[in-house]
């Protein structure tokens, strides 16, 4: 018994009996750990000012492994990938906590704290830096993955008009008949 029981303990990692689940390889890092949030949102405005277009915030960590998948969803999934680079600035935000201190959580605190709701979770600005919708991103799973048809139909609900809109302060005022 004592055998057996040795056996089984020199055997089972090799055989899967005492070995942890891994977690799947998640690839490079989406989120830069120096960066600073209000700088990545100060120029991705200015993009989407110029190119008319909004900002999508991605709050996220790299430890995450749900933000991996929406990352290489966004990026791999030729639906997605069209419909956000037509009308989307996208701005990987962190905000991992490291040694009690929580990266980026003034910008967090900014845009209503956000990652309440879990991670990652999406934020969508107009080009002027106005917030238009908070997502959670448990909406788009599907199994292991994001749903594309879903992750398209957000996208496409909160693109930009296709034109610049004129500032109301430049239009004539329309005259009344009683002036």
């Amino acid at each position: 018994m004592r055998r057996l029981a040795l056996l089984i303990f020199l055997l089972g990692p090799g055989m899967g009996l005492c070995a942890a689940p891994e977690s799947p390889p998640q690839g490079p890092e989406i989120y830069d750990p120096n960066a600073d949030g209000f700088a990545q949102i100060e120029t991705a405005l200015q993009q989407a000012r110029d190119g008319y277009k909004n900002v999508l915030l991605m709050f996220g960590a790299n430890w995450c492994i749900w933000c991996h998948r929406l990352h290489q969803t966004f990026v791999s999934d030729a639906a997605v990938a069209r419909v956000l680079r037509a009308n989307f600035i996208l701005v990987a935000i962190d905000v991992n906590s490291r040694q009690g201190v929580k990266r980026n959580a003034a910008v967090n605190e900014r845009y209503g704290n956000p990652i309440k709701l879990g991670l990652p979770v999406l934020v969508v600005l107009d080009a002027t830096g106005r917030p238009l919708a908070t997502q959670e991103t448990g909406a788009f799973e599907e199994g292991n993955h994001h749903s594309s048809d879903r992750l398209v139909a957000f996208l496409q609900r909160w693109a930009p008009p296709r034109w610049p809109i004129p500032d109301p302060a430049d239009q004539p005022s329309e005259r009344r008949g009683d002036e």
